[in-house]
Formats: C-alpha cells, structure tokens, sequence
C-alpha cells in the first residue's frame, strides 16, 4: 500500500500564467473552497495572481459539511482574508440572487473610477476560480441560469474567452479558473484526496480510505461506527467483513471496499463532516 500522494502537476507554472490572464480581464473575482475542507482547498497564493481585486468567497458543499463548523470557519476566513464569505451548497435560488448583488456590490468602486476617468460604463465583468472539484462549474451553471446569451469575445488570452450577461449589471467567463497546486504538503494533499480533488491516479485507495477513517473516528466517532455496524475503531478490513465483501476463500475485499468509503463519504452517506479543525492551523 502506497503511503504517499504523488501529485506534482508539471504545469503549475504555465497554469498560473494563463490563470493571471485571465484574471487581468475581470473586475471581481468568485473563489469557491470546499466547506468540508476550508483550509486545505484555499489557495494561499491567490491574492499574487489577482492583487487589488475584490473577491467574494464562496464556501461550497455545506450540505455535505457539518453546519457547526461553517459558521465558525467562515467567520474566520473572512477576518484573515477581508473577503466576503458566504455559506453555500448553490441549491438555494436566494443564495444566487444574494452572489450576484454581492458582486455589484464589490464593483461599485471600480465602475465608478471608470466613469470617472470618462470610460464608458459597462457590466461587472467577473470569472469563478477553485481547486478541482469543489464546484466551480456548478456555480457558473447557476449563474447563468437565467440566461445563456453570449455577449462575444475578449482577446488577450491563450483561447478567446466568450463571456455570459448575468443581467444588465453582470458579465460571467463561461470557464473557469482552476487553481494549480503542488501538494508539498502530505496533510493537505490527503484532504484534497478526501474529497476527490485530486486525480485518482495520484493516489492509493486502500491508503487514502484507511486515512479517512483515521479522521473520521477521531471527530465523528459514533457516526461512523453506527453506519458501517460496527463495535470499535473502524478499519477497512472489518468494514469489508461487517459487509461481507468478500473475495473468494473468504478474504476481504479491500480495495472495493477502500472505493465504497470513499464514495460513502463523498456523497454525504456516512453523514455531514466538516474534515479540518482552526486550532490544527493555530487560527484560534
């Protein structure tokens, strides 16, 4: 069994250059971190390639997280970055209406020295960034609801950008910007595993499932022992056992049952666990 996460894309550099011009073409940028890891799917460096933009935060999959700890973190990314951070699972049609206010608000300032240096006013134009997988896609699909009209090209990127009118105040980027990441860190790279942001090549399943169930007996005991029937501390082998995946002559079958866990937890089946403490990272 492999005990290391082996991810260390070797495009980061290029990846963070067309991500920094992209960004050149928005006035506020929309960055969604995964509520079940608010820590871990925060991009340290994004105030570099974005400096002096306003930001709203969206933090994402609070319907898989446990509701205790979104407040709590929320309140305390916002303290540390001075960004809007608003609790979200993007299901709710107010949660929508509530980001794109929030972005003409963020922009007030911006299309006001626009005018003021006698440009011609024009839409809040704005873009979605995010690790993999903690649903930038989504929000943009969201977003865009209301209406599919394309408003047409800007030039200055790699591929010509098409942009999306939200409303009359509002222009979205129809892709979005994903974050590089090189995970020189074991324990933020397994919490990207965790929650499937990092590729399934990069990993071992046996590895990042034992890894799991480590982290979920420690905050969520009883949780976890009731879903998987069992009677103490939780290991693959007695989940396969307790649920009879069973190979021939009876062997457990590990790996598939390393693929369920990880499933389980993913889709919210175990229950809705927040993975990532503020005092493991001294922020209170």
């Amino acid at each position: 069994m492999a005990q290391h996460i082996h991810w260390y894309p070797g495009h980061i550099a290029k990846a963070e250059k067309e991500l920094r011009q992209k960004l050149s073409l928005v006035d506020v940028v929309i960055e969604v971190i995964d509520a079940r890891i608010p820590y871990s799917s925060r991009y340290k460096n994004i105030e570099k390639l974005c400096p002096n933009k306003p930001r709203l935060i969206l933090m994402n999959k609070t319907d898989l997280s446990d509701e205790n700890y979104n407040k709590i973190w929320a309140k305390i990314i916002q303290k540390e970055t001075d960004c809007k951070v608003l609790c979200t699972s993007l299901n709710n049609k107010n949660d929508i209406n509530l980001i794109t206010n929030l972005i003409t608000s963020l922009s007030e300032d911006i299309m006001k020295k626009r005018l003021e240096k006698g440009l011609l006013a024009r839409p809040t134009r704005t873009m979605v960034v995010g690790m993999p997988n903690t649903g930038k896609s989504s929000a943009i699909n969201k977003l865009v609801k209301k209406s599919k009209t394309k408003t047409g090209a800007k030039a200055g990127v790699t591929r010509i950008q098409q942009w999306v009118r939200i409303n009359d105040k509002i222009e979205l980027l129809d892709t979005p910007g994903i974050i590089p990441t090189v995970q020189n860190d074991q324990n933020q790279a397994k919490n990207l595993a965790f929650v499937n942001s990092i590729g399934e090549n990069a990993y071992d399943f046996e590895y990042v499932a034992s890894e799991l169930l480590n982290v979920l007996y420690k905050y969520y005991k009883d949780e976890i022992i009731k879903y998987y029937d069992l009677e103490d501390e939780p290991t693959i082998e007695k989940i396969a056992l307790a649920k009879k995946w069973i190979l021939k002559k009876e062997q457990p079958d590990i790996k598939r049952t390393a693929q369920i866990i990880l499933s389980n937890f993913r889709e919210g089946k175990i229950g809705k666990f927040t993975l990532e403490r503020p005092e493991e990272y001294g922020l209170i």
